[in-house]
């Protein structure tokens, strides 16, 4: 869903805006009003970017990514130019210890204080917001096509069905599979423990990776659309979004987070060192916690508001799942030394892949 591009309307609303910026302190003249954000594929709707864009008479360069590795890996690879980038927690820690991030200046966030304090416990990484202000706190779950799978357990265990086999993917994404399989198996998701990751590493290459068609980050909602899977471990958004059009399986998807838990993740708008447009970065963050366009934002993708509390009571539709669906997951940490054993794991994996 790229969002770079201004609708018909939106340009003469853009316009408009223009037309009195001469005479508003807070634009600069030689300023290009320009502010890149480097973000997750489905996760800004095109309203909000269009509202920012004409009250701040700026312009929205939208980039996006399909997971942190990828993100990451573009940025030490000199990937430059972003303001505003949303790395998820894990990442956040290794960022800041990598000095890649700008030091918040919360006197311009006035809207912090709509942040749910639940959410920043968790936030063990940054609980003060120093370098990151969290954008969203959920995780990925499985979405069934009932009509071609009628009875079937709320469980991870799913993905050992061999009756399901050629009809089922998962991401490609290290932490999220192993983290299924390791809290499908009683374990944390951040075990450092060789033993418990291998015994993960044997649920997933000797009883799941036989009946997935792949692991896929990125097409997983497009191929549950078009009918290729009927299961899928993915994020709501993007499964709702792919098959939107279709109210026949729309009715027939049910969508569920294991209640033995998994993997979530807290998606914060962090400052890239180096950004230069600041003060734009900065009107963009607060701007999404002004309850009101939290509300739009989560009622756009189907999310429960679990980051804006003052939002939750002015949402206008149900969400996919909710705040007490994400009780028994935990946060992805910082695996420190123990991700190289992880990558080692992983790569076994992904043979045949």
């Amino acid at each position: 869903m790229k969002v770079n591009k201004i609708s018909a309307a939106a340009v003469l609303v853009l316009a408009a805006a223009l037309s009195g910026c001469m005479d508003n302190p807070k634009y600069q003249d030689g300023d290009s009003r320009r502010l890149h954000i480097y973000n997750w594929t489905y996760y800004t709707p095109h309203s909000v970017i269009e509202k920012f864009e004409a009250e701040y008479g700026a312009e929205v360069v939208y980039d996006e990514f399909a997971s942190n590795e990828e993100m990451y890996a573009k940025l030490q690879a000199g990937g430059s130019g972003y303001d505003i980038i949303f790395p998820s927690g894990d990442y956040v820690s290794i960022m800041i210890s990598q000095d890649m991030l700008e030091k918040i200046d919360k006197s311009k966030l006035p809207n912090l204080i709509n942040v749910d304090p639940l959410v920043l416990s968790k936030a063990v990484y940054d609980p003060d917001m120093n370098f990151s202000v969290p954008y969203y706190w959920g995780a990925a779950g499985i979405a069934v096509n009932t009509a071609k799978v009628p009875r079937f357990e709320k469980s991870w265990a799913i993905f050992g069905r061999a009756d399901l086999r050629g009809r089922m993917t998962m991401l490609d994404d290290m932490r999220e599979v192993f983290g299924d399989a390791l809290a499908h198996l009683g374990y944390s998701v951040n075990t450092g423990d060789p033993q418990e990751l291998a015994r993960a590493l044997d649920l997933v290459n000797g009883a799941w990776k036989p009946n997935l068609t792949k692991f896929d980050a990125e097409a997983f909602g497009k191929g549950y659309a078009n009918g290729d899977f009927w299961v899928v471990q993915g994020y709501a958004e993007v499964i709702f979004e792919e098959i939107a059009g279709d109210p026949e399986l729309t009715a027939n998807t049910a969508f569920f987070i294991p209640p033995q838990g998994g993997p979530a993740y807290i998606d914060s708008m962090c400052v890239l060192k180096g950004a230069k447009n600041l003060d734009l970065a900065y009107a963009f963050i607060d701007f999404i916690h002004r309850p009101e366009i939290y509300a739009e934002f989560t009622d756009f993708f189907g999310f429960p508001a679990t980051v804006n509390s003052k939002a939750a009571p002015l949402k206008k539709r149900p969400p996919f799942y909710t705040v007490e669906d994400l009780a028994n997951t935990e946060l992805k940490d910082d695996l420190g030394e123990a991700l190289e054993m992880y990558n080692a794991a992983w790569e076994t994996v992904k043979v045949g892949y």
